[in-house]
């Protein structure tokens, strides 16, 4: 990628990468910021309206489409994302003076396209502000289509979180979806403890604040700006970037040193290598996942880590049954669901998913389900995780799950892997726990923790 010269650029070429190659934003946004040579406050910018732009898409597009003769379909890609992302930042961005928006807006038009698309571009967004007063929702929120508007979100997203979590929450989870994602890391405890990682931080990067996350003694919460992916205490294994509400998933499974422990569905090796520090890098880890290029990640991850437990293997979860001879202490499955517990970090999801497709996903979660439980041994334990809020995939799927396996039970004991502050607030049951968005700013996650009776 050339070398582009402002935020929005660099930020319009993701909009574009995005739609050409069915990426997920966030790695798109990584991989053109590590080459942009954007300094740390541009980033930001890029971004916000990278992010932003995807989260309202459905809010600008009825917008837009009273302002283009044709609708906004009928424009180039390039143009309709240009475009989203003018009126993004007029209609959203108060701190951005809307002359400097349009200008840019209009400037980028002229080095992309003709005269014609530059004239487009600025007619479209200056009759934006002519008619700013029409774009003010305003009056009481009552049907599921005017939630959709006013939060961005699909309709049959919205009208299923009013039917699964009541009116209220199910706007603080909207809500939630549309702020932005709090930066977390996972202090490496075979490097050294959480004080030590905060200080060697705050050492390297001045304007970085941290402070310690309520979901895991392990979590620091960044803010300041700046992707710790990218920082030499990353490559030397310091810390993981992960989600704090993904930390306690290790946290529930506890393996203990010396075990046998089996990651079911394991790339990109984030949890793999959770489970190993957990375990002091004592024991034997397998860490499987169908695709090849996945389980190189998962090796990279360990390497980092100074990790030498993990056993990196491809493998369908679904075939080990008949291939491992010994039964494991300890089984995780994070399956592979719909995702909507992720929608601030992955904007685009909500835009990708169709209601119809939870079914498939369901299916599958029950096939590997049932395959994980052949793997764990009498009296082991098997947790199940996903990051979605949808309960087919999460409480409905592991209720289903024991009545066909009864030698399994929930263990009600979970609780003493989940901090007092999380309990308080979270959605807690018999075995299982439930975070939304909403509840600490982090992504939603379902995780329930089962029990292998004896024969």
């Amino acid at each position: 990628m050339a070398m582009q010269t402002t935020a929005r650029d660099v930020a319009l070429d993701v909009l574009i990468a995005v739609e050409e190659r069915g990426a997920y934003s966030n790695l798109m946004l990584n991989d053109f910021l590590k080459k942009s040579g954007l300094p740390l406050r541009d980033r930001g910018l890029t971004t916000e309206l990278v992010y932003g732009t995807i989260q309202r898409k459905n809010t600008l597009d009825w917008i837009l489409n009273r302002l283009v003769k044709n609708g906004i379909s009928s424009l180039e890609p390039w143009v309709r994302h240009l475009l989203r992302m003018g009126v993004y930042q007029l209609h959203y961005l108060d701190r951005i003076p809307g002359r400097a928006a349009v200008h840019e807006s209009v400037r980028m038009a002229k080095e992309r396209g003709h005269k014609g698309i530059s004239g487009l571009v600025n007619g479209v967004l200056r009759s934006y502000q002519r008619k700013s007063r029409q774009w003010r929702f305003t009056g009481s929120l009552e049907a599921p289509d005017q939630w959709a508007l006013f939060f961005s979100h699909p309709e049959w997203m919205v009208q299923r979180l009013i039917e699964v979590y009541q009116p209220k929450v199910a706007k603080a989870i909207l809500e939630a979806n549309n702020r932005p994602p709090r930066v977390a890391v996972r202090v490496n405890p075979l490097k050294g403890d959480r004080e030590t990682v905060v200080r060697l931080i705050q050492e390297a990067f001045p304007h970085i604040q941290t402070q310690s996350s309520p979901l895991s003694p392990q979590g620091l919460v960044l803010s300041g700006g700046g992707n710790p992916a990218l920082e030499r205490l990353y490559q030397e294994g310091w810390y993981t970037v992960q989600d704090e509400s993904s930390m306690l998933v290790a946290h529930i499974v506890d393996p203990q040193p010396g075990e046998r422990v089996l990651d079911g569905c394991a790339a990109p090796g984030g949890k793999t290598g959770h489970l190993a520090e957990r375990m002091g890098n004592e024991g034997t880890l397998l860490s499987c996942d169908i695709h090849p290029h996945k389980v190189k990640l998962i090796k990279e991850q360990s390497q980092r880590l100074g990790i030498s437990i993990v056993v990196p293997r491809q493998a369908d979860l679904r075939e080990l049954p008949g291939i491992e001879e010994e039964p494991y202490d300890r089984v995780l499955l994070d399956a592979p669901c719909s995702g909507l517990g992720v929608i601030r970090r992955k904007p685009d999801i909500k835009w990708a998913k169709a209601s119809g497709e939870i079914e498939e996903l369901v299916a599958l979660q029950k096939q590997l389900l049932d395959s994980a439980a052949e793997l764990v041994k009498p009296e082991g334990v098997l947790v199940y995780s996903t990051c979605t809020l949808e309960p087919r995939e999460n409480k409905e799927q592991v209720m289903d799950f024991l009545n066909r396996h009864p030698e399994f039970q929930l263990d009600v004991s979970i609780q003493k892997q989940i901090p007092e502050s999380v309990r308080n607030k979270a959605l807690l049951g018999e075995g299982w726990i439930q975070i939304l968005p909403h509840h600490f700013e982090t992504d939603g996650f379902f995780i329930a923790r089962l029990i292998k009776a004896k024969p």
